[in-house]
This record gives C-alpha cells, structure tokens and sequence, in this order.
C-alpha cells in the first residue's frame, strides 16, 4: 500500500474524525468522540497518513511546550492497522520535535494492550500512572451516588469521568464498572 506522510489541513477534519473515531472504537477510548477537531491553542503540528487517491487512514497531532513535545492524538484507520503507519507517522514527529530541539516525547494512554506494546516497541517508557474512573447511572445507578456526594438542586448527573489517585484502584474498581489505569510514556529523543 502506497500512502504519503503529510501536513493536516482543514480541508482533512472530517475524514480526521472519522480515521479517530473508528480506530478508537476497540480501545478503552471508545466513547471519546468528537464532531470537531479540536483547535490547538499551543504551537505544534499536525501530520496525516494518506493513501495516494486522498483517504485518510492514519493521523497524529503533537503540541510543544518548552523542553517536551506530547503526542495528543494518534490513531490508524483499523482497515489499514499492523502495516507500519503509525511507526511513520511517529518516525515524522520524531525527526521534526529533533529538529526543534526538544528533548522530550511523551504521550497519555489508557490500558489497552496493543496500544501499550507499541508505544513500548516504540522505545518510550512507562512512568507516571493514575486511574479514569466512569460513574454511569445506566450501568447501575448507586455508581453516581458512589461519585458525586453534593450534587446541585434541580440537576440529575447521569454519567462522571473522574480522575483518582493508583492508590486506590482495588477499591474503585469494587465500587465502578468502569475504570482505566492511565500511564504516561516518554522517549527521550
């Protein structure tokens, strides 16, 4: 297969969408769904994998802040996955963050299995942990009262993505149905 890392443009947002949401759907990110691709307030770039005729099948954004580069979003259409683009797309960041001077490439990732192995073949490093934590009233509602302990008159939260501390993933995971350890990998370049 034939396919040419390039520059993001607008022109790419909504087969941009379509490349994450679709690659996301096997992983723990699967209801992390966007109907726009978010603006980037901080310098960095924004690459795309994309077959000869124009299709979209992988992306990759990076923002640059002082000594560290962080990979916000990467992802490979799942018809086009196991082929060597997300090495591509990641060997373009790396020789681009190089070109900057920035010593540092980290990214944040939840505990998927695939997702983990290649970021570790990757040659970055695990480092800091801490857990994603979803109360849903749909999966049980007492989740919700587990969550949220004052709630606002006249509201009735019926999902809550939290942050908590590794320390007290047993406990958590007896009281939620849903939650992911997220981990930090960096490579210093």
């Amino acid at each position: 297969m034939s396919y040419v890392i390039r520059e993001y443009t607008p022109a790419d947002e909504t087969a941009w969408l379509r490349c994450r949401v679709l690659s996301f759907l096997s992983t723990a990110y699967f209801d992390d769904v966007l109907r726009a691709k978010p603006m980037v307030s901080v310098p960095g770039f924004e690459l795309v994998a994309a077959e000869e005729f124009g299709a979209v099948i992988g992306i990759m954004d990076v923002t640059v802040e002082g000594e560290l580069a962080t990979i916000d979003t990467v992802a490979v259409h799942p018809d086009h996955q196991h082929q060597g683009i997300g090495r591509a797309l990641l060997a373009e960041a790396r020789t681009r963050v190089g070109a900057l001077g920035v010593p540092t490439m980290d990214a944040w990732t939840r505990d998927d299995p695939d997702t983990l192995r290649w970021y570790r073949a990757m040659g970055f490093a695990e480092s800091e942990h801490y857990l994603h934590v979803y109360a849903n009233y749909y999966t049980e509602a007492a989740e919700l009262d587990r969550a949220i302990a004052e709630r606002r008159p006249g509201l009735r939260p019926m999902m809550a993505f939290l942050h908590a501390n590794l320390r007290d993933e047993p406990l958590l995971r007896e009281q939620f149905a849903r939650v992911h350890v997220c981990r930090r990998f960096a490579l210093e370049l």
